[in-house]
């Protein structure tokens, strides 16, 4: 492996990248200048360049000694629309949107672990860098999934990595099992039929009904879901009505569910169907179900016990045992890296960015990426490669 003088070595220019592409956020699918970016740096380390799959994705594959086997390792491009805050001279240059989420962290540590594995290939296989797209919300790696991702590049085991608040700087937490949520939104419409505020016996209400609806979705995790299980549904807008003296045709339900368990994600939603339909009949009322209208819902991100071992190993190697937390709290946040799960056997991780309190709030207008971190990731990128590339590892 590369030794802490290259890791100290390159931490300037990871910071310096980080930093070029806080100043330039893009958001999903517009990472243009982003992809460019990656895609310069990969090339002048050497490696083979791939652009354009998921719309904006770059992917790089870097080879080793005479091993068929091959590992994916993956990074997050996009920014969020967040108007940011700071006031440090990288702040974002482009008005509504930042990193609020350290993907140019992520994107900057993979960059470094590219530059030293192909300075160094301490290896034996195939190493593929997939810098992706539109991770927020739009399912990134599910477009580059449908266009072929892992047709063109097929890998054994995917990998993937993203900082975490509340954990020690330069320390890792990881387990076998879910990692993230499941994420699903939905929308209801709950359709009646107007009429003056002073004669409602002529109408029907939608609002009466909404509101029926909503205290009933309420107890679909008290008294449906196993309370062994975890999950919860929040209701995050209602939308009805522009006047006071007459009641509105239609009431707009919007919220979202999310839980670790494939059979519970589907439980949620037929119930929530149950639930709309019982209301709808019992008031006279007709309703529209949409479930996640705009964008995919992610499944749950969950890591494989190989992989987690493997993954593990080199986070010790990194971080030493004392720095690895091997049972950490699943989070109730939804990671599209999930997909990837699904294809791939494969493990996410976490690093340590550090308290909460001191601008590492994920999501939020005063947060940044702390660079002490970046020789850390890149350091666990490099080992991961290193161990699961070797000769004794069976695949």
């Amino acid at each position: 492996m590369s030794n802490s003088n290259d890791l100290q070595q390159l931490h300037e220019d990871m910071r310096a990248w980080r930093q070029h592409i806080h100043q330039h956020p893009e958001t999903a699918y517009e990472e243009v200048g982003t992809a460019h970016f990656v895609a310069e740096k990969l090339q002048s380390f050497g490696l083979t360049v791939h652009q354009g799959l998921g719309k904006t994705g770059v992917v790089a594959t870097l080879s080793a000694g005479d091993s068929s086997r091959k590992i994916a390792l993956r990074a997050d491009m996009d920014a969020l629309f967040i108007e940011e805050k700071n006031t440090f001279a990288y702040k974002s240059a482009h008005h509504g949107k930042m990193h609020a989420c350290g993907h140019d962290g992520h994107t900057a540590m993979l960059l470094g672990a590219a530059k030293l594995l192909a300075e160094k290939p301490n290896f034996k296989g195939t190493a593929v860098f997939i810098f992706q797209p539109a991770e927020e919300g739009r399912a990134g790696a599910k477009q580059m999934i449908d266009d072929g991702l892992f047709e063109q590049f097929p890998v054994d085991r995917v990998f993937g990595m993203h900082n975490f608040p509340d954990i020690p700087v330069g320390h890792f937490a990881v387990k076998p099992g879910p990692m993230m949520a499941s994420f699903d939104c939905f929308e209801i419409r709950v359709k009646g039929r107007a009429t003056h505020a002073a004669m409602p016996h002529l109408g029907t209400d939608a609002i009466v009904a909404a509101a029926q609806i909503i205290n009933a979705l309420q107890t679909i995790v008290s008294r449906t879901i196993d309370p062994a299980d975890s999950a919860v549904v929040s209701l995050t807008q209602v939308h009805a009505g522009n006047t006071w003296n007459a009641i509105p045709e239609e009431a707009v339900i919007r919220g979202t569910f999310r839980c670790f368990k494939t059979d519970v994600q589907q439980a949620i939603g037929e119930k929530i169907r149950q639930i709309v339909d019982g209301v709808c009949a019992a008031l006279g009322v007709a309703a529209e179900i949409a479930f996640n209208p705009e964008n995919p819902g992610y499944p749950v991100t969950f890591n494989s016990e190989a992989e987690t071992a493997l993954a593990t190993e080199a986070a010790i190697a990194v971080a030493g045992a004392e720095g690895v937390n091997l049972q950490p709290t699943p989070c109730m946040g939804s990671e599209d890296f999930a997909f990837m799960l699904q294809q791939k056997p494969g493990c996410y991780l976490w690093i340590g960015n550090g308290a909460s309190h001191n601008s590492c709030l994920l999501h939020n207008p005063h947060y940044d990426f702390n660079d002490r971190i970046l020789p850390v990731g890149a350091a666990y990128w490099v080992k991961l490669v290193e161990t699961v590339l070797r000769d004794d590892i069976a695949f």
